[in-house]
């Protein structure tokens, strides 16, 4: 098959055809929410070869276990879980070739090439995204628990001064029918009995209930920071009732041209978590058009809520993110089965998408903190694809010269093949869907000489056999025949290094060695296929001929 020069014309034609259709520009339509939350289609216009950090720019980061927060004592399978989170979560984002690795033991490196928000990169490889569903206390703890809470603090050496606000006028501002002010005025009266036997008590001056629903208070969003503090306090946390967790609002809400912010008492024991969610999913509210979050659980999860909802209805339930109540809690009206819906107040539809996407890719084991951050701009990555293109092509000129000033018409004829293998190896990046860094670029440069080497191998055998007085053709034959076994050693000793880098490098170096091994293989299929072509056409030109130019 390889004798005959047609079917030689024919197979390179072919791989001509394969890398210019590898290499072109191609456009995908899409389809993507806009801020407004309509679907529409988008036009995207995908380029060929994808460029790496260091030369489109973006960011880095290093991140780290919050050891604050750490529960669990296998440091390693927290690790592991997060790397997985983490991929999910990059690739639903729509990174092109993110790098996310391990390093060390407690280390993980992100590089995210293309960035544009890096804000909001970062908000959402750092949310933990843990969903939980919990009733609202019904028991009055924390009304209970203020007075004895706030003895701690004194005990302490924390004391307050100034009169107490009364409930009642928060409880004005928030609204509400004549029968929720009725029991308000009562549970004002308790509260005022309360405050006049503890004078001076800090929480409960500025923590009070909302008069809406159980379990729900509000605080001043100036004294937001300080509540929260005392609260934290391990002394004043143990005063708490048992069976109830305090859990702040996830935004300020506006009472009046006061702002406030809602603090929940929550049963401790979670209904279901988003550990059986499947499915999550952002669109506009109809009725409000405010952003919101569809969800869906499995069956065990969905059988589970299901029992739960139906053993409370007529009660509240708070849906908590990342230890934050998303919104108010909604009353449970019939039994809820494995579908919901999560209302976000104050965020966009994009924060929605933001929210299912990581919902969807599961929470993180162990919050994670970044310890280590860098940019990398646009300047510095043309910066790069300059001084890279430019080596690239100096080297490259530089070999032409060698070649054609040294073999003469052969050289011409291997500078041709040459051109050849630059376009297989960009193809052949293109088709594998690989990133181009700049250590890629010099994995470019350097193979460059490589596919000359294997010319220069042919072309001293067949001046050999030139000197031992055999015919063009057989010279040529031989040439090729017996430089064979060196060109086939030095390069599979070279790719076998090149496994050895992309096996055990980092990202620069993978992409190095990807460049690399797949310039080798384009080389030799030039080197030996190519320019053997050409040396047949150029001799059924010739046959004449009785020297070469070499």
């Amino acid at each position: 098959m390889f004798d005959s020069i047609r079917n030689r014309l024919i197979i390179i034609g072919v791989l001509l055809v394969a890398s210019v259709y590898f290499l072109f520009p191609r456009t995908e339509t899409i389809r993507v929410a806009s801020e407004s939350g309509v679907m529409r289609d988008s036009v995207v216009k995908r380029i060929p070869i994808k460029r790496g950090l260091d030369l489109q720019g973006g960011m880095h980061l290093e991140l780290e276990l919050d050891q604050s927060k750490q529960v669990s004592s296998d440091v390693k399978r927290d690790i592991e879980l997060a790397l997985q989170v983490l991929r999910k979560r990059i690739d639903e984002f729509g990174v092109e070739e993110p790098l996310i690795q391990k390093q060390g033991d407690s280390r993980i490196i992100v590089e995210l090439a293309g960035i544009t928000d890096p804000d909001r990169a970062v908000e959402i490889v750092q949310q933990s995204a843990f969903l939980e569903f919990r009733l609202t206390d019904k028991t009055n703890a924390l009304d209970k628990s203020l007075p004895a809470m706030d003895r701690v603090l004194r005990t302490l050496g924390v004391s307050g001064t100034g009169a107490a606000p009364k409930p009642s006028a928060v409880q004005e501002l928030l609204g509400g029918d004549s029968t929720a002010r009725a029991d308000s005025a009562a549970k004002d009266s308790t509260a005022a009995d309360s405050l006049s036997a503890s004078a001076g008590g800090i929480l409960q001056s500025l923590v009070q209930p909302s008069g809406q629903m159980p379990g729900e208070y509000v605080v001043k969003e100036t004294a937001f920071p300080r509540v929260d503090s005392l609260l934290n306090i391990p002394e004043v946390a143990r005063a708490l009732s048992r069976g109830v967790t305090l859990f702040w609002g996830s935004q300020p809400v506006s009472i009046g041209v006061e702002s406030y912010r809602y603090l929940y008492a929550l049963d401790t024991r979670a209904m279901v978590t988003g550990d059986r969610l499947v499915d999550a999913t952002a669109q506009l509210d109809p009725i409000t058009n405010g952003p919101v979050v569809n969800f869906e659980l499995d069956h065990a999860g969905g059988r589970r809520f299901g029992d739960e909802t139906g053993r409370h209805i007529g009660d509240y339930m708070a849906i908590l993110l990342d230890g934050r109540v998303q919104g108010r809690p909604p009353v449970i009206e019939d039994r809820i089965g494995r579908s919901g819906r999560i209302t976000l107040q104050g965020k966009s539809i994009a924060d929605a998408q933001d929210l299912a996407l990581t919902l969807r890719a599961g929470s993180l084991p162990i919050p994670l903190k970044i310890v280590a951050e860098g940019q990398v701009g646009a300047s510095l990555g043309a910066d790069s694809i300059h001084g890279g293109v430019t080596a690239g092509l100096v080297g490259t000129l530089l070999v032409v010269l060698i070649m054609i000033g040294y073999y003469r018409m052969s050289g011409v004829l291997a500078v041709l093949a040459l051109m050849l293998y630059l376009l297989f190896t960009i193809a052949g990046l293109a088709a594998l869907g690989a990133t181009l860094t700049l250590p890629g670029l010099a994995g470019l440069v350097l193979s460059v000489g490589i596919a000359v080497d294997a010319n220069v191998l042919i072309f001293e055998r067949i001046r050999e056999e030139l000197q031992h007085g055999k015919s063009v053709r057989l010279s040529v034959d031989e040439g090729f025949k017996h430089a064979m076994n060196a060109i086939v050693d030095s390069n599979v000793s070279t790719v076998l290094t090149a496994l050895f880098l992309f096996q055990f490098g980092t990202g620069p170096v993978k992409g190095f060695a990807v460049t690399l091994i797949i310039g080798i293989i384009a080389s030799m299929i030039t080197a030996i296929f190519v320019t053997r072509t050409f040396f047949l056409l150029w001799l059924q030109r010739r046959p004449e001929m009785a020297t070469l130019s070499i």
